[in-house]
C-alpha cells in the first residue's frame, strides 16, 4: 500500500516554440474538479486570441480520476501526450493546460504529439515536485474534561484537526498518516471516555 504521493503545490508556466507556433504550458495544483474549469476559463480570458486550450488532469490519491482534452486538435495529439507526462512524473492532484497559438505552418500528427509532450514536460520541470504523506481521517467523541489527553496525543503525533464540534460532548475529525494510523487509534482507545466513531 502506498504511503505517499507526488504532486505540486504551486503554479508554473513554460513556453515551447515549434515552426512559429507557440505553446504556453500552465500547471496548477488541484484537488477538486470545480477548480479545473475556473483555471481554464481564466486562461481563455487572458489568451483570448489563442486557437487551442488542450489539457489533462489527474485528481485523487487512492482512487484517481483523470481526463484529457484535445480541444480541436487531431484526436490524441494533445491531451494524451500531456497526460503521458503527468504519468511519467507519477503525479496526481495536477492540471496541465497547454495554450497553442497557431503559427501558420501545420506540424502534422507527429509534430503535434511531440510539441504538446515537450511543453507539458517543461511545465512540470519548471515546478517543484513534492512528496506528501497519505492521510486517513479519524473521528473521535469525548467529554470536555478529556480535552488535555486528546490534545497531548494530537501534539505528540503532529496530527491535523480538520473539523471540531464542541458542545456538551466534543467531536474532532483528525487527519493521521497511514504510517501512524494504527498507533494513533490505539492511543485514543487506551483512554476510557474517548470513542472512535
Amino acid at each position: 500500500m502506498k504511503k505517499t504521493y507526488r504532486t505540486i503545490n504551486i503554479n508554473s508556466e513554460s513556453l515551447f516554440k515549434e515552426k512559429q507556433s507557440k505553446f504556453f504550458g500552465f500547471a496548477f495544483p488541484v484537488s477538486e474538479i470545480q477548480a479545473i474549469k475556473k483555471h481554464i476559463d481564466k486562461l481563455k480570458k487572458i489568451h483570448h486570441t489563442a486557437r487551442h486550450f488542450c489539457y489533462a488532469y489527474q485528481i485523487g490519491i487512492t482512487k484517481t480520476i483523470y481526463r484529457l482534452n484535445d480541444d480541436g486538435e487531431p484526436r490524441n495529439t494533445a491531451g494524451l501526450p500531456i497526460y503521458g507526462q503527468i504519468q511519467s512524473f507519477d503525479l496526481t492532484n495536477i492540471l496541465i493546460v497547454v495554450v497553442r497559438y497557431f503559427g501558420g505552418t501545420k506540424l502534422g500528427v507527429g509534430g503535434l504529439v511531440s510539441a504538446y509532450k515537450e511543453c507539458a514536460k517543461l511545465t512540470i520541470v519548471a515546478n517543484k515536485i513534492i512528496t506528501k504523506e497519505i492521510t486517513i481521517p479519524i473521528k473521535i467523541k469525548f467529554e470536555y474534561p478529556l480535552m488535555n489527553s486528546v490534545m497531548r496525543i494530537i501534539k505528540e503525533y503532529h496530527l491535523e484537526i480538520e473539523n471540531q464540534e464542541m458542545h456538551t460532548s466534543c467531536i474532532f475529525e483528525i487527519l493521521t498518516t497511514k504510517k501512524n494510523n494504527v498507533t494513533v487509534s490505539n492511543q485514543f482507545k487506551q483512554n476510557p471516555g474517548i470513542e472512535i466513531l
